[in-house]
């Protein structure tokens, strides 16, 4: 017998899916570690902008939105309110939208 029909079948994903496969929740975030010391204010402001606009995307994407333009800024909002983060800046925002963008 072949080895690929040994495997199991892969549950669908999102692109696979005949409906939308739903956001698990609720959503658990990683264990948190303390960042390193002794870095500039702005180190710490960048980074954490960064984390939260991955976290951003990943629930943007696993809610079925793929393409930026389907990420407006109320959509991003009531995302970050769904996985329980703080409304996101307009900054933070247009974030988002790049890692959606560049990912392709």
């Amino acid at each position: 017998m072949p080895a690929a029909a040994l495997k199991p079948k892969p549950l669908p994903t999102q692109s696979t899916a005949k409906h939308p496969v739903l956001l698990d929740l609720p959503y658990a975030p990683v264990e948190k570690r303390p960042l390193p010391p002794g870095r500039p204010r702005e180190w710490y402001v960048s980074h954490n902008r960064r984390l939260k606009a991955m976290r951003l995307a990943i629930a943007l994407l696993d809610s079925g939105v793929f393409v930026p333009n389907q990420a407006c800024n109320e959509t991003i909002r009531d995302t970050a309110e769904m996985i329980g983060v703080h409304p996101p800046s307009d900054t933070t925002c247009h974030m988002v939208r790049a890692l959606m963008r560049y990912s392709r």
